[in-house]
């Protein structure tokens, strides 16, 4: 074969370049014009980068773990809850966006007068699947998917006032490391057009969770007011935060008086073994008032005591106030 290419050889490879050129030209612009852009509102601005928002989803998702533990808890079924999607926007666009009736609870959130952090409100909104379900489950059903669009009853109602109560505490502990705050359940609202906890225009940080139980799967949202949130943060970039949970005195006392509160409260059963012994039927068949029975340890042996199957002290037998009594002499290490 010759080396050498011929001028309608060249002009050829030519034409199929051009032709590739324009192709690819092509191509690029399909793929651009397929890319789907997203308008800014110059109106309403984003309040949160997005190592802001970050630092937001890290709160929910610890928020998410005690939601996830407490409704194992409450339904006895495996409960999967994560963070779907941390976003900002107006209250008002989130609130015609909900379905008529569905359940929302009012959350007051009080910050110390150090912090400068005006009180606030928050709203919960449970799905009504996620509501159904969890109703039908703490009244002893299977606790089916079920969506059902209709007023709530004042049983359901009460029912899941534990419920928000319960999830409204938990904001005390996640926003813990950064700020001390009294979170306590207001009110519970059913009906989407009337509930206005937060300003209509006001900008708020909107975290959906979805949760996962048994045949259920459906969303819970959280509105927090943005300019609570951005003062939360701030109060994490001036070096306030201690990520360590505060344990000074004050709280530590209180923790362990209400520790020592609820042991005091407990029942235990306290056995005291003298001794033990074999006997057969017929003796006991044949026993009578002034009997003797014969112990295989000496007198001055110390008595077990028993505590709930285990043996935890010995000590000696007497009376203390004409009421038998026993002086505790050791203590065993249960320890393993």
């Amino acid at each position: 074969m010759s080396d050498v290419l011929s001028q309608s050889q060249i002009d050829e490879l030519l034409k199929n370049l051009n032709n590739a050129d324009t192709q690819t030209l092509e191509d690029m612009s399909d793929s651009l014009s397929e890319k789907k852009v997203r308008n800014y509102d110059f109106k309403a601005p984003k309040k949160f980068t997005k190592e802001q928002l970050k630092s937001i989803g890290n709160i929910y998702e610890s928020y998410s773990r005690m939601f996830s533990s407490y409704l194992t808890s409450i339904t006895r079924f495996y409960c999967k809850v994560e963070v779907l999607q941390i976003e900002e926007q107006c209250f008002y666009e989130y609130s015609n966006a909900l379905p008529d009736y569905t359940m929302m609870g009012n959350i007051d959130l009080s910050f110390k007068e150090k912090d400068d952090i005006m009180d606030t409100k928050c709203m919960i909104q449970f799905s009504n699947p996620v509501t159904y379900s969890l109703i039908d489950r703490l009244l002893g059903g299977y606790g089916k998917n079920m969506d059902i669009s209709r007023n709530f009853t004042d049983i359901e109602i009460r029912i899941m006032r534990n419920v928000f109560r319960k999830m409204a505490g938990f904001f005390q502990e996640v926003f813990s490391p950064y700020i001390d705050l009294t979170s306590e359940l207001s009110d519970i609202e059913t009906n989407a057009r009337v509930n206005q906890p937060i300003y209509a225009d006001e900008v708020i940080v909107l975290a959906t969770l979805e949760v996962e139980y048994n045949d259920v799967k459906n969303i819970v949202t959280i509105a927090v007011p943005a300019i609570t949130m951005e003062s939360v943060l701030a109060k994490e970039s001036a070096g306030n935060v201690n990520r360590v949970r505060r344990t000074d005195s004050a709280r530590e006392k209180e923790c362990r008086e209400g520790i020592i509160k609820k042991i005091s409260r407990s029942d235990f059963k306290i056995e005291a073994l003298l001794a033990e012994t074999h006997v057969n039927l017929n003796e006991i068949l044949s026993l009578h008032t002034n009997d003797v029975l014969l112990l295989n340890v000496p007198i001055d042996r110390n008595i077990s005591l028993v505590v709930n199957n285990e043996k935890l002290f010995d000590g000696k037998l007497g009376t203390v106030n004409h009421k038998k009594a026993i002086k505790i002499c050791n203590v065993y290490n249960t320890r393993r």
